[in-house]
């Protein structure tokens, strides 16, 4: 049995108490789970300091000395540790608030000792909380005079003795048993000569105990690659296993396609709209089924671009439809692209929930007939009793929104091939995380306005400026303009969120009095029905200003709304802010968003807002949004299980990501099946992790 296989709990310094800690804290069961439990970070070893010279801004710091005293002080749960730590040149007092009894027996005073620890200041007197203590033996000072590795922890687990000390304990133990067998190679040989990376067996003892700082970057770098490599040759076989698919042939761009395009398109196409039509004709004429994501920007013209291949469907025969997460929003689609193709002979119908009874009956018959050409409405097309006449098109708009079991209902709608399928989302996904998320789609990006559209001027206002704000307010309502006004609602604090909200709703009703002004109010626990009825008042002009909650992110399109006051901009994320305020600027007028904030920020939060502030371009934001929170964090991305990267970070290590894909393309160009001998590394590894490898997301 290979060692990276056997139980944790037989590894030196384990045993089955501690193994059960491992198991429910970190999920660790095997030595080879422990093995992939990366440092997160390193502690310089190799310099020692002295007491005079620390200050308050030290940080982690390293000393040797003498304990010259050690008082436990208080009683029961508030009981700490205190001991005083010398050197020839000073002293300084050292603290335990937990593990006090064990540490009282463990610690002795007179002793000389190493220490590690953070340099704490509290009222101009220095200490150092929770330090790690070892006698100062001069063989294992030499010995650990290196960096030493920090692994991510539980406070469960360093209260029950498991602490930095311990993991690297028991990483050494490992390593000790480790032969260079246990760990055979999983890349081709010349791939690990052309990048220069050490051998598997050295890059694991040094990500764990590196010698110096360029030995473990050529250890980071190796992992990383080998990540991302696997994952992207995973994408790359799905996309193409995906594309023998067959599917249906549009041969023809006939005459609804032309007399839209020629009679009926309300401004001329963008570059890049055009740009991205073509990429859906070369898709269609393939004889493959399509699989293309279409990313845009809030009011870039996704819509025109998924009516325009709708009407390609139509004129080679089959039918479209269009499915969206809400009924609002496809309310929305149903309205203007009737209204795009009106006097053209066209059947567009509508499907929701609420659609019911006779209405219902008579809509399914005329689609199973034909004589439906468009079906747009929510996730009530994937019912079983709706049945297309010959559905060749499907298009779902804000993919994220739609499970993967949902999506794959509509596949069975069509036959004897799956419809083609667009995607469409006006969440901007920097490209690193469309390479991984979306890897197995092909990807078109309209990344221009429209000619005639403002940009949105965005301003930062925090308490102090209330009073100019609402006067602001009342100058766009006498021009006949509407206002959003936006309160966050984060799940932990509901009911503070809902109180948040009633009190701002007041304070407007006070600033807005009726009959003058009308105000509408929607939020998440009200019913459908009801925040329908309020949101169609807002549509509909009968209310100046919406106050709500962030459920109107996705998709309400009011042109007469060109002012959009976000409150507490702070607890937004980034790419949610930027689709709040693409709900205004979708008239001809100036649009405003106001970002109100608490005058004291964190540096992340002041970071974010400067971030609005500077730039409305949504793939600007996005790479901000993964560099400041990380990928699991972007929208829609979480439940994509593909994400929880050992040691990769999308953030920065885009350029290895780039190269990885390159070499898995190639690889599956020249040898797809793997036969050649020195691509039996990569079937080795295959075989052996596939079945962890295999729970990657499919996204359409």
């Amino acid at each position: 049995m290979n060692t990276l296989d056997s139980d944790i709990s037989y590894l030196k310094g384990v045993g089955p108490k501690r193994a059960e800690l491992l198991n429910k804290e970190l999920g660790i069961f095997t030595c080879g789970d422990l093995l992939q439990q990366y440092p997160h970070r390193y502690i310089d070893k190799t310099q020692f300091h002295k007491i005079n010279t620390l200050h308050q801004e030290s940080g982690e710091v390293q000393l040797r000395g003498v304990l010259r005293r050690l008082v436990p002080v208080g009683e029961g749960r508030k009981k700490r540790l205190t001991g005083r730590f010398r050197d020839e040149t000073g002293a300084i007092d050292l603290v335990w608030f937990s593990g006090v009894s064990y540490l009282e027996k463990q610690l002795e005073v007179g002793k000389e000792y190493v220490i590690y620890g953070r340099v704490n200041a509290f009222r101009d007197q220095l200490s150092i909380p929770h330090p790690e203590m070892e006698i100062a033996n001069p063989e294992k000072i030499k010995k650990a005079a290196s960096f030493a590795p920090v692994y991510p922890s539980t406070e469960k687990l360093n209260t029950k003795g498991v602490d930095a000390r311990n993991r690297r304990r028991m990483m050494a133990a490992l390593l000790d048993k480790l032969q260079p067998e246990d760990l055979p190679e999983n890349l081709p040989p010349y791939i690990v000569k052309k990048f220069r990376f050490p051998s598997r067996y050295d890059t694991m003892r040094t990500i764990h105990f590196p010698k110096s700082e360029e030995q473990l970057q050529q250890a980071r770098n190796r992992l990383k690659f080998e990540e991302l490599f696997f994952l992207q040759l995973r994408l790359l076989q799905i996309r193409r296993r995906r594309d023998a698919i067959r599917g249906f042939n549009f041969e023809q761009v006939g005459e609804h396609f032309m007399h839209f395009f020629n009679h009926k398109l309300p401004f001329e196409l963008t570059g890049a709209q055009k740009r991205v039509l073509k990429e859906i004709r070369r898709d269609l004429g393939k004889g493959i089924q399509m699989n293309r994501l279409l990313q845009g920007d809030v009011g870039s013209g996704k819509t025109i671009v998924g009516l325009m291949t709708m009407l390609l469907a139509i004129d080679n025969g089959f039918q479209a439809c269009l499915m969206a997460p809400t009924e609002i929003l496809a309310q929305q689609h149903y309205n203007s692209i009737s209204e795009y193709l009106e006097g053209m002979d066209l059947q567009v119908g509508f499907l929701s929930g609420s659609v019911k009874g006779k209405k219902r009956k008579v809509l399914l018959e005329a689609l199973k007939n034909g004589e439906i050409h468009i079906l747009i409405g929510t996730h009530a097309l994937l019912e079983p009793p709706v049945v297309f006449q010959n559905l060749g098109l499907a298009i779902t708009d804000e993919q994220h929104r739609f499970g993967v079991a949902q999506r794959a209902k509509l596949w069975k709608k069509s036959s004897p091939y799956p419809p083609h399928v667009l995607v469409m989302t006006a969440t901007p996904i920097p490209r690193t995380l469309a390479m991984t998320l979306y890897g197995d789609l092909n990807v078109s990006v309209i990344d221009e306005l429209p000619p005639g559209r403002k940009a949105i001027q965005t301003l930062h206002k925090t308490e102090n400026n209330r009073l100019r704000v609402l006067g602001f307010m009342k100058e766009e309502i006498a021009k006949g303009r509407q206002v959003y006004v936006v309160y966050p609602l984060i799940e932990e604090s509901e009911t503070l969120d809902l109180q948040n909200l009633q009190d701002g709703y007041e304070a407007l009703r006070r600033e807005f009095p009726p009959p003058n002004y009308q105000i509408s109010v929607v939020h998440g626990r009200m019913k459908p029905a009801d925040k329908d009825f309020e949101m169609q008042r807002f549509v509909e002009g009968k209310t100046q200003i919406m106050v709500a909650t962030t459920v109107i992110e996705v998709g309400v399109n009011v042109p007469n709304a060109s002012v959009m006051v976000i409150e507490n901009t702070e607890r937004f994320g980034l790419s949610q802010l930027h689709q709040l305020r693409g709900r205004v600027g979708r008239g001809a007028e100036q649009s405003f968003c106001i970002l109100m904030s608490s005058f004291k920020l964190s540096k992340e939060s002041k970071e974010r807002i400067q971030t609005m502030v500077r730039t409305n371009n949504g793939f600007d934001i996005a790479e901000a949004d993964l560099r400041l929170r990380g990928p699991g964090n972007i929208e829609g991305t979480q439940q994509s299980g593909i994400l929880n990267f050992r040691i990769a970070d999308l953030a920065k290590d885009g350029r290895i990501l780039q190269t990885a894909r390159e070499v898995a393309a190639r690889i599956l160009d020249d040898d797809p099946k793997f036969e050649r001998p020195e691509h039996h590394p990569i079937v080795w590894y295959l075989d052996k992790h596939g079945k962890k490898l295999r729970g990657w997301s499919r996204i359409s």
